[in-house]
């Protein structure tokens, strides 16, 4: 499908999920990118892990915002309110709206699943509903590799069915696309949706692996290794993740009719991935390496005593690979950057953040 040019200097953008990870990164490459316009922050500031992190990348976002010529405006509130989505819509006007707020995780929907369809079913509704009656150019939204399962095949292409999903979370996010679809079908809303693949770095969830096993063999704690090892993840950057929304956002799928003169749907979906499935064992052991580098633990810190290697857990699968040659064709971006590098700059900010 052909895309059409989106500008974004000038432009009100909203940002639901920020100061969440990938969020605030994407609001500071928006305020150093951007010459003119607004730029809206939503996030409800929720308790799913420390709010601190979040209050430290509002704090991120609020310096970056003192520094631009581009107007931001941060609202504390739930994309599952609403009257809160409607009045933002009216009030404003965005002409893009990425979506990135959810609920994540993939264990933690096993346990609670009420915040699930809250935030990542209600809330997403009321986002289409508000593109639905404004004039939105680009409704950009955040999907999951987990969509894809427990598929066999890989890489894992856009081009696959992903019908058997292994947890709600997985369930929640291919809804979203659904959803997006119908909506795009019926009102002409062009929408991409973004299947992130393992993204991490600087300042990330600290319950994604990485950050919890720092922080558990920071405190002399055992980590646990799922599968025996046996895992593989197409592990991503945060920078690269955010070139590749940034990149997406400036081209909406082109709006045009079928044989039948309606519309056809103005619908993508991409892959944001690295290509390059690393073995968890081989990812533990950078991990491991960098943080000796980075002074965050000691040279003789006994590793193989704080391992253990254990069964898979519920809801999770074995590799994620992921096939990004659409996004590369569309928007000539792959991601690039490999676990050294971005496991050692995790490991910087670590030190740094922690003293």
């Amino acid at each position: 499908m052909g895309k059409t040019k989106v500008e974004l200097n000038g432009k009100t953008i909203l940002v639901t999920g920020s100061p969440g990870f990938i969020g605030a990164n994407l609001v500071i490459r928006l305020l150093s990118e951007m010459t003119s316009g607004t730029v809206i922050s939503l996030d409800n500031m929720n308790g799913y892990y420390d709010p601190k992190l979040k209050e430290y990348r509002l704090k991120l976002i609020e310096d970056a915002a003192l520094e631009s010529p581009v107007s931001h405006i941060f609202i504390r509130g739930n994309i599952a309110d609403k009257d809160l989505i409607d009045k933002l819509f009216n009030e404003y006007k965005p002409s893009i709206v990425v979506n990135l707020a959810a609920q994540a995780g993939v264990r933690y929907s096993i346990d609670h699943p009420d915040v699930y369809i809250e935030s990542n079913l209600i809330g997403f509704y009321n986002i289409l509903e508000a593109c639905r009656n404004n004039p939105v150019e680009h409704l950009v939204y955040a999907s999951s590799s987990s969509v894809y399962g427990g598929n066999k095949k890989v890489p894992f292409s856009v081009n696959d069915k992903v019908d058997n999903p292994v947890s709600l979370y997985a369930a929640t996010k291919k809804s979203n696309e659904l959803l997006a679809h119908s909506y795009s079908k019926l009102y002409n809303i062009p929408s991409t949706g973004l299947r992130f693949f393992t993204v991490y770095g600087p300042a990330g969830r600290p319950d994604m692996f990485y950050y919890s096993a720092t922080e558990k063999l920071v405190a002399g704690k055992t980590i646990q290794i799922f599968n025996y090892g046996n895992c593989k993840r197409d592990f991503t950057y945060i920078d690269d993740i955010i070139e590749g929304v940034y990149r997406v956002m400036q081209g909406a799928p082109e709006k045009i009719n079928g044989e039948d003169g309606l519309p056809l749907p103005p619908y993508a979906v991409y892959n944001i991935g690295g290509g390059t499935p690393e073995n968890l064992l081989d990812y533990v052991s950078t991990l491991q390496e960098e943080l000796v580098r980075a002074n965050v633990l000691p040279e003789d810190y006994d590793f193989e005593g704080h391992r253990e290697l254990v069964g898979m857990q519920p809801g999770d699968v074995p590799v994620t690979y992921a096939d990004s040659k659409a996004l590369e064709d569309d928007y000539g971006f792959r991601p690039t950057i490999g676990i050294r590098e971005g496991l050692g700059k995790f490991a910087e900010w670590y030190k740094v953040y922690e003293k």
